[in-house]
């Protein structure tokens, strides 16, 4: 008889038991997404898995560190055993491994899922769409509007390069262990235009803002040399205030002052 899989603290693990969930957490990733190579992250004891396999137009790989999740999912979807990766999702290059497009999927551990997301932006390129539960207060800062204290730098940098779509709320009596947060489950899209800017200075100047986010922008990126009167509006502002699109229009003009 197959044991199920212990979840391990040192690696975030709560897995999901409500099959219900689970397959509208699928159903949100390929109802957008009929057809290509889907990855899930973490898939831990298949609660995921099982309703990936079922779509028969998408081919379903799973990247795990657990071996012991790696024994349970090749002995109990033996369908998907050959595409199982033993490998941290943020060891993979995705744009070698998935050269077309791969859909991003899974119940996140909550200690790296910010680090997911830098990954998924990091081969934005290959990544079209990504479906995952997140700690909710991670779920909502990546989604997160301008004006509030969620709105922040993972905020800015993600939804430059896909909408966010903050799906619903998960309790915590439907994991084992129980976690002790609620969940959210988001859906990211990438934009179909190219960054309007130069990246590095965009990203660099983010960072900046946010680094000292309670004082005006005048003082907060005082280090980019520009005059309250070159700042325009954005002087008095502070780093939360500053939509996607102002931050378009504030790199260029930083980078027509060098």
């Amino acid at each position: 008889m197959i044991q199920a899989v212990k979840a391990k603290k040192h690696l975030g693990q709560h897995f999901l038991k409500d099959t219900n969930i689970a397959g509208n957490i699928v159903t949100a990733l390929s109802s957008v997404y009929p057809n290509g190579a889907i990855l899930e992250v973490g898939p831990g004891m298949g609660v995921l898995t099982q309703y990936l396999l079922e779509l028969g137009s998408n081919t379903t790989w799973a990247a795990e560190v657990d071996a012991e999740s790696i024994q349970y999912l090749s002995t109990t979807y033996p369908q998907i055993k050959e595409r199982l990766i033993f490998e941290s999702f943020l060891d993979l290059n995705l744009s070698e491994r998935f050269p077309s497009s791969v859909a991003i999927i899974g119940n996140f551990p909550y200690n790296i899922s910010s680090q997911i997301v830098f990954q998924i932006l990091d081969h934005k390129k290959h990544v079209p769409f990504m479906v995952g539960m997140f700690q909710k207060e991670v779920a909502e800062r990546i989604g997160a509007k301008p004006g509030g204290k969620e709105y922040g730098i993972i905020s800015v940098i993600t939804q430059a390069y896909y909408s966010v779509e903050y799906l619903f709320t998960v309790n915590e009596d439907v994991f084992i262990p129980p976690p002790k947060v609620k969940s959210g489950v988001i859906r990211m899209t990438r934009r179909a235009t190219e960054l309007p800017c130069d990246e590095v200075l965009f990203k660099k100047i983010i960072k900046t803002a946010f680094n000292q986010r309670r004082k005006k922008l005048r003082n907060a990126i005082a280090v980019f040399g520009l005059s309250d009167e070159e700042l325009g509006k954005y002087a008095t502002q502070r780093a939360e205030e500053l939509s996607v699109e102002d931050y378009f229009a504030l790199t260029h003009l930083i980078a027509a002052k060098k």
